[in-house]
């Protein structure tokens, strides 16, 4: 099973940019985290960062057929992407997506979600632990998605 996170505009900049909002955790920290949750389940996890909304499309698209699931921070491309949404739908993967901050708390432009209504999950206002939140609620689809594959390939064996 395969993971791919992918990380939007300006969170290459966690630790240096407004740490009363995003605290002071780096980017590679998070990741560093994730990928000891993924190492421990034993799932592949691969990590992304762009600002460019164009390069976030064509990851989306490059998941479908190479991996089982998306974590995804937008980041600002969240209240405005609809080709970011677009693509999300288009995989038709699990997709949860994460916020560090609690972006219905923020400014009224960041109450608009584009992608929330194609993720199968949102994870928002816990700090960088939702990004763990995340990885949890990812292993549990993971889990269930295995559990009816497997019965519908006993319930065809037994035709």
């Amino acid at each position: 099973m395969k993971i791919v996170v992918i990380q939007g505009p300006n969170l290459n900049m966690l630790g240096v940019r407004e740490q009363n909002i995003y605290g002071p955790m780096k980017l590679e920290q998070i990741h560093a985290q994730m990928k000891d949750v993924a190492d421990q389940n034993k799932m592949e996890i691969e990590f992304f960062q762009s600002n460019l909304e164009g390069e976030i499309v064509d990851k989306i698209q490059e998941c479908y057929g190479e991996a089982n699931g998306i974590i995804i921070n937008a980041a600002a491309y969240t209240h405005t992407s609809i080709a970011i949404r677009d693509a999300i739908s288009a995989v038709n993967l699990p997709t949860i997506e994460v916020h560090i901050s609690n972006i219905h708390r923020r400014e009224e432009f960041r109450k608009t979600n584009m992608i929330a209504p194609v993720c199968t999950s949102s994870v928002v206002g816990f700090g960088p632990f939702g990004y763990h939140m995340a990885m949890i609620g990812m292993l549990q689809i993971m889990s269930e998605v295995q559990a009816v594959q497997a019965a519908q390939k006993q319930a065809a064996e037994a035709k």
